[in-house]
C-alpha cells in the first residue's frame, strides 16, 4: 500500500512539522523572557522610586521634624474625619 516514495514523503512533512513546532517553541521562549525583562525592569524601577521617595521622606523629616509631626497629625484627623463621615452616611442608609 506504502511505497518507498509515500514513506519518504511523509517523513519529509513530519521534519517539517516537527521543525515548525521548534521555531514556535523558540519565539515563545523569546517573547516570555523579554516580557520577563521587562517585569524585571519595571521592578527595579518601582524599588528605586519607592527608595527615592523614603529617602526624601526621611530629610524632609529630619530637616523640619516639628512641621512633619503638624502634617502627619492633620492628616491622620482628615483621616478619621473621613472614616467617621462615610461610616455615618452608610449608618444612616441601611
Amino acid at each position: 500500500m506504502f511505497d518507498n516514495k509515500s514513506i519518504d514523503h511523509v517523513g519529509e512533512i513530519a521534519d517539517q512539522v516537527a521543525q515548525s513546532a521548534d521555531h514556535a517553541i523558540k519565539a515563545s521562549q523569546r517573547v516570555a523572557s523579554d516580557a520577563l525583562d521587562g517585569v524585571r525592569e519595571s521592578s527595579r524601577q518601582l524599588r528605586d522610586k519607592a527608595q527615592h521617595a523614603s529617602d526624601n521622606t526621611v530629610r524632609y523629616i529630619r530637616d523640619d521634624p516639628v512641621k512633619a509631626m503638624l502634617i502627619a497629625a492633620a492628616t491622620g484627623a482628615a483621616l478619621m474625619a473621613l472614616v467617621s463621615l462615610v461610616s455615618h452616611s452608610r449608618a444612616g442608609h441601611h
